[in-house]
């Protein structure tokens, strides 16, 4: 009895490692491992060891003794030659002795599907997240400064998108991780309703207890303020390539991933709204 016992402390815990680790899903996911005791290994440019997409001698390094791998590219799937890079390093992990894969995605992007197939090709024990557009782009990511400045400027007319909360997201990929019954399994994850920006924004005034609308602009105008704003031509050019593109009504419809995988609803939007006006991230 007592050597099962020290055998069973003696185990070593399967290690992770989370690409993007202090990115919106990335960090959640690595808070939500760590919490269970699992060991895990962010990894970015700034990291020891260091991890660069671009930069293909950090990789093998960065998998030395990894057992899984959350695999956010950045900046996106879409962009050429991510399929190449995504497939080459799901090649290397397999290679390395890491099985099993966790690929964060998006919807309607045939670029995206093509960095899917490349993972799913490796050989390795895979698993797709496929993902709308995130609830905290409004409170983490490009748009809170317009949140904050009262007015959300895009050019996304009135098609309607299935928000998911990154807090699924973050759950889906750690079910995907430590659980069986997930490998080779799609998961296509929404919220549970659609809303226009339009919708967003009134959910956010409500919540946050001040004006925010949203202001329907063109394209053009859009990109002549992000690059006045700085922003670089690859990420002004995925930007462009999500609004002409992806938000054209193709992804106007919910689907079922979040269920499947965890057997509950999605956060609905006005859930994630109130909570983050109660920590103040609209407060200014």
């Amino acid at each position: 009895m007592a050597e099962n016992e020290n055998k069973n402390k003696n185990e070593k815990k399967p290690t992770t490692l989370v690409l993007s680790g202090k990115g919106k899903t990335g960090r959640r996911v690595a808070e939500r491992l760590t919490a269970r005791g699992l060991p895990v290994r962010s990894a970015s440019r700034s990291t020891q060891p260091p991890f660069d997409w671009e930069d293909r001698a950090t990789w093998a390094p960065a998998l030395d003794g990894v057992d899984s791998v959350y695999m956010v590219y950045y900046p996106d799937l879409a962009v050429p030659g991510a399929a190449d890079t995504v497939g080459s390093f799901a090649e290397l992990a397999v290679r390395s002795g890491t099985r099993r894969l966790v690929l964060l995605s998006g919807r309607g992007e045939p670029g995206a599907q093509q960095g899917e197939q490349a993972v799913q090709d490796s050989g390795a024990d895979w698993t797709i997240v496929r993902s709308s557009w995130f609830n905290q782009n409004f409170s983490e990511g490009y748009m809170l400064d317009s949140v904050l400045g009262g007015e959300i400027a895009l050019p996304a007319g009135d098609v309607a998108e299935p928000f998911v909360d990154a807090d699924d997201i973050a759950d889906v990929v750690v079910a995907a991780l430590t659980e069986e019954g997930h490998v080779g399994e799609v998961y296509e994850v929404t919220g549970p309703r659609l809303l226009t920006f339009a919708d967003a924004a009134t959910e956010i005034a409500k919540a946050a207890g001040r004006e925010v609308r949203y202001v329907p602009i063109t394209m053009d105008q859009f990109a002549s303020a992000a690059a006045a704003d700085g922003v670089p031509d690859d990420v002004l050019w995925l930007l462009e390539f999500l609004f002409t593109e992806v938000l054209d009504g193709r992804n106007a419809h919910l689907t079922d991933g979040v269920q499947r995988a965890l057997g509950r609803e999605p956060r609905d939007f006005a859930d994630f709204a109130r909570d983050a006006a109660a920590d103040g991230v609209w407060s200014g």
